[in-house]
């Protein structure tokens, strides 16, 4: 398991450097090829290029700052450091790629201007779209290993690590907008109706509004707190259950903190005849045992409880959460 999460963070940052690489080439590009030919699709293009480039950047450094060990300040780690770094990334698609997008889009409709050199765009958005689709490709089959036999929507609901399908999510929404600004530009030079390019840019920046909202809402879910895998919290209840000193494994509260950063809370009850230091004993074994099983737990807690008392309290909250 231990391996496993090692191989899912290098793949999360290959994912992103990827990206981050392409972005950053595409982006110049752009913002040369609407310098010379006055396209306000191109310009649109150019900033969406640079605002993914901008947020491979920051999960980067979110990332980082999420590795950091616990410290006296946040006791229980620094994972959520990723969760919020990828909301700020998806407001900063919403804020400056849809809005910078849709300006610019609403003030070249108002006052139309005929593209200059039609023939360097359209190479500039097939190199954008080879870069761009390069960087899908990686982002598509890193996310193909995470989400297993799921389907793709219930992967990314399920998926914890929000690195791998926000670049996809990204790159996705810019292939989408390269095809827009094609068929603007294309249609704008065909019907001799300049105002089309500006037209070609609101759709862009439309699609950069639907795909910030929905990086917003997922990471939304993790930044709160989301419990670990269904299986995942079955697993620490049988565990506890083996252990000869546990009547019963009650329920166990989970939350992820990061990726591979989940706190448990296991509310067991344990045998009547047991004094402090066994049930002491009885504790440390079940959390080696669930650490050696799931080293992703890193704080886990036990709580001696009977199954009476954990099932009424457990009625109470439903009670109150209708």
């Amino acid at each position: 398991m231990a391996s496993h999460s090692g191989a899912q963070a290098s793949g999360s940052k290959k994912v992103i450097y990827a990206a981050l690489a392409g972005n950053l080439l595409i982006a110049i590009t752009k913002f040369i090829a609407a310098a010379l030919s006055g396209s306000s699709a191109m310009l649109s293009e150019g900033v969406h290029s640079l605002v993914d480039t901008g947020n491979e950047v920051l999960l980067l450094y979110g990332t980082r700052r999420a590795a950091r060990p616990a410290d006296r300040s946040h006791p229980l780690g620094h994972g959520r450091e990723l969760y919020f770094w990828t909301f700020i990334v998806a407001l900063l698609v919403f804020a400056l790629g849809a809005g910078v997008s849709i300006y610019e889009g609403i003030s070249h409709m108002l006052a139309p201007e005929p593209i200059e050199d039609p023939t360097l765009t359209y190479v500039v958005l097939g190199l954008s779209f080879l870069f761009e689709g390069f960087s899908w490709v990686v982002a598509l089959k890193e996310f193909r290993v995470t989400k297993g036999r799921l389907g793709y929507i219930e992967a990314v609901k399920r998926s914890k690590d929000p690195t791998t399908f926000t670049v996809l999510f990204e790159d996705s929404a810019a292939l989408i907008g390269l095809a827009i600004a094609f068929v603007g530009i294309f249609l704008a030079q065909a019907l001799d109706r300049p105002e089309l390019d500006g037209a070609a840019s609101i759709g862009i920046g439309l699609v950069l509004a639907a795909t910030a909202i929905l990086l917003a809402r997922e990471s939304k879910g993790l930044l709160i707190g989301e419990a670990a895998a269904p299986a995942t919290q079955a697993s620490i209840l049988a565990i506890a259950e083996s252990d000869p000193g546990v009547q019963s494994a009650n329920g166990v509260v989970t939350v992820h903190l990061g990726p591979t950063q989940i706190v448990a809370a296991l509310s067991a009850e344990f045998e009547d005849a047991m004094t402090a230091p066994e049930i002491e004993a009885s504790v440390g074994r079940i959390e080696a045992a669930i650490r050696e099983a799931h080293p992703e737990i890193t704080t886990l807690f036990v709580k001696p409880q009977t199954h009476r008392t954990f099932a009424e309290r457990a009625r109470r909250i439903e009670e109150q959460s209708e």
